[in-house]
């Protein structure tokens, strides 16, 4: 039975993101609130919790996980990025993007794509999100939690936990969400490229 935590979507609690981060510290997996829809969440190193996020989404292993993290500097970490690219991510993030991007050693193995070391990168603009990173102190792993057969990703809460309260440790309510997932962009081969358009505006990243 997954815990609940109402968490204020501009000044969240530091006692329940505490709370939550014990939770994800311990094997946990959380849903909890981004600047585009719902997500499911767990510690990147987690293999055990990865592989129940695996089946919950239904997903096969060529789907391409995202590390949630602060800020530019902790994505830098974790993907190798020129100085053309760090200014395009300058100018869009924080924000409802995904970016696909070269991953540095620092991923782990068990979340790059199998044919290429690649991994999904976004830093989020939502308050209880960037609270959730600024005392984790490292990326969030992350997918959307839009349920398999779902058109749209789970939006209110209450369902959220209705639906998944036997399969997660955690459902965070920080108000309704989105129903968009993020926009996904590919910024690998020196070219961008709209791969899913979401809720981010995708007109920035695409050619003439």
């Amino acid at each position: 039975m997954s815990q609940y935590f109402h968490i204020h979507p501009d000044n969240p609690q530091p006692r329940l993101i505490k709370h939550a981060l014990e939770i994800i510290h311990g094997g946990g997996v959380i849903a909890y609130p981004t600047d585009s829809s719902y997500a499911l969440g767990c510690h990147m190193g987690d293999k055990a919790a990865i592989e129940r996020i695996r089946r919950i989404r239904q997903l096969d292993d060529k789907h391409n996980f995202t590390l949630v993290c602060a800020d530019l500097s902790v994505l830098g970490l974790y993907a190798r990025v020129d100085n053309s690219t760090f200014r395009l991510l300058k100018a869009h993030t924080p924000g409802p993007y995904t970016f696909i991007l070269n991953a540095s050693r620092e991923v782990p193995r068990m979340l790059l794509h199998p044919k290429r070391r690649t991994i999904g990168l976004r830093v989020p603009g939502n308050p209880i999100a960037q609270a959730l990173l600024a005392q984790l102190g490292e990326p969030l792993m992350s997918v959307t939690l839009q349920m398999p057969g779902d058109d749209l990703p789970l939006f209110d809460p209450e369902v959220i936990r209705e639906r998944l309260e036997k399969h997660i440790d955690l459902v965070i309510d920080g108000g309704h969400g989105g129903v968009a997932a993020s926009t996904v962009v590919s910024l690998l081969d020196e070219r961008s490229e709209v791969l899913r358009v979401g809720c981010g505006d995708p007109a920035p990243f695409q050619l003439d």
